[in-house]
């Protein structure tokens, strides 16, 4: 048995890797509440400790980094001990010490992840649950199944479960050679019964990942077997096409074009980077409390939760349309709750389009306003007075002592109803006149706001609590009567805008996005930083 005063942390030198926050602190309190070793017995290490560097070697399996947690350092001492008998006291309370180091690392990563969600421009709440790493470690010392305790601090979300299964997947297919290397189409564009020279690594490509087994459209035999004409783009091997389009946010047209060209030839390593990211990002997400909306910016849809499981049955789902990737328009990450919303609503314009886009039109369209049904209003409220549209009136405008509004209508921007979680971006959910930009792919057209493609769903939704029965005639009745009407909701509802490039679906297969934000790219840099999670035991 070591001697307390072995394992007294008077030596805490910082190991290889990426230090938990408050590290040195929280060692120092493992030892205090548990004096004595917690992964050595009789000289040797524990079923426990062996269970816990298993772990940290295979690291990337959570999506982390094995460099992280000094996994040659712990090898390096491991393999000192077994040419050393008896082991001496010292070399073993070194050896305790860095295994309980490193397992307040993974404890930390797996259940805060490894930055800052605010470095990464994500406002996400603080977490109501406090874990206690100090007494997580001692619970790992001691457990039957460490892999099922550390199971229990990782987010408690289905989908971040079935993301980590893909992850496996990916990172075998990333070891295949040439998976992703075809050649490039002669024409721009190939079509069914086109002759394409890659059409065999198209195939083994698609097979790899699943869309060309999918519905049964296969070659003989039951498997991508090549067809007689091996180099004709046939029917299977264009609906396989369709099917990779649609899991990658492209026009599921069929067609080789170069998008889909561009996607098709993205490295697995990629795909397998993007899956990492985005379990970093669940990790920053609290439990749901109520069920929630979410907005997947680079997935351009929305989901509405029945309950507080993220599961698809019975969910509401729609497209949306988001910001522009200009740094000015891209919709924020950030949370918040709908407290209200407005059936055909005044659209107050922002300051910025005032002097980008309205002023430079009023000096070549005098009648811009009232061909847009805008109007001068003096005063914050709903009933401050229309200002007529004078000179001087727009000179006020310019100086910003009015605002300017577009009266309710069908050509409201804003469409016939908003709905609005108080938030420092102004930004909200809304309908919108612009239909047609729903039939795009990649829909990043807005301001900022987030255009709906379901509002009388999405309304019925929200309403679900209130009094009064909100049928979908009546939410059509106040959307296209005559005035603007305002309802609160009987409970607030959860709204979370996030960012993920990567998507596992129940079914089995993975959506990728694109990184219309350089988000990925952002966090990616970050990681490499090594910036910390700040006060994660506080949060």
């Amino acid at each position: 048995m070591l001697a307390v005063a072995a394992l007294a942390p008077r030596s805490l030198a910082a190991l290889p890797g990426r230090p938990f926050a408050r590290e040195n602190a929280l060692v120092r309190e493992v030892y205090a509440r548990h004096p004595g070793p917690l992964w050595i017995a009789d000289g040797r290490l524990t079923a426990q400790a062996e269970a816990l560097i298993g772990q940290l070697r295979g690291a990337n399996r959570y999506g982390l980094d094995p460099g992280d947690f000094a996994v040659e350092s712990i090898g390096a001492a491991v393999d000192a001990l077994a040419g050393e008998r008896p082991a001496s006291a010292a070399r073993l309370a070194a050896l305790d010490r860095m295994l309980t180091r490193t397992a307040l690392r993974l404890v930390g990563e797996l259940h805060y992840g490894r930055v800052d969600p605010r470095a990464a421009g994500f406002e996400m709440p603080p977490r109501l649950h406090r874990l206690d790493p100090a007494a997580t470690v001692e619970a790992l010392a001691t457990a039957p199944n460490i892999a099922s305790v550390l199971g229990a601090i990782q987010p408690p979300f289905y989908h971040y479960r079935i993301l980590l299964r893909a992850l496996a997947k990916y990172r075998a297919l990333a070891a295949e050679h040439g998976l992703t290397r075809l050649p490039a189409p002669a024409h721009r564009s190939l079509r069914l019964g086109d002759v394409y020279a890659g059409a065999p690594a198209l195939r083994r490509r698609l097979s790899a990942v699943g869309d060309l087994a999918a519905g049964g459209n296969l070659a003989a035999g039951g498997d991508a077997a090549t067809p007689p004409n091996a180099d004709v783009l046939d029917e299977a091997l264009v609906a396989a096409l369709m099917r990779f389009q649609q899991r990658h946010g492209l026009t599921p047209d069929g067609i080789l074009g170069p998008r889909t060209y561009a996607a098709l030839t993205t490295p697995m390593a990629q795909r397998v980077e993007q899956i990492e990211l985005t379990l970093e990002r669940w990790r920053w997400l609290p439990p749901f409390a109520a069920p929630p909306i979410i907005v997947n910016i680079p997935q351009f849809r929305l989901f509405a939760f029945p309950t507080v499981a993220d599961r698809a049955a019975g969910m509401l789902q729609m497209p949306v349309i988001v910001g522009e990737a200009y740094p000015r328009t891209q919709t924020p990450v950030f949370t918040g709750k709908v407290e209200y919303l407005v059936f055909r609503p005044y659209w107050d314009l922002p300051r910025s389009i005032v002097r980008r886009e309205v002023l430079p039109a009023l000096a070549t369209h005098p009648n811009y306003l009232a061909h847009n049904h805008l109007e001068l209003v003096r005063g914050p409220s709903e009933s401050s007075p229309v200002v007529a549209a004078t000179l001087a009136a727009i000179a006020a405008l310019a100086a910003g002592r009015l605002r300017l509004r577009q009266r309710p209508g069908v050509d409201n921007a804003l469409g016939l109803v908003k709905f609005i979680f108080p938030n420092s971006h102004e930004v909200y959910l809304h309908s919108t006149p612009a239909r047609a930009l729903f039939e795009e792919s990649r829909r990043a057209f807005s301001h900022g706001c987030i255009r709906v493609g379901d509002p009388v769903a999405l309304a019925r939704y929200v309403l679900r609590n209130n009094a009064g029965q909100w049928t979908d005639a009546k939410i059509l009745a106040a959307m296209h009567g005559a005035d603007d009407v305002r309802v609160t909701l009987a409970q607030p509802v959860p709204v979370m805008i996030l960012y993920g490039t990567a998507l596992a679906t129940e079914a089995g297969p993975v959506d990728f996005f694109d990184d219309i934000y350089g988000q990925d790219r952002r966090l990616a840099a970050l990681l490499r930083r090594g910036l910390l999670p700040p006060r994660q035991a506080q949060r």
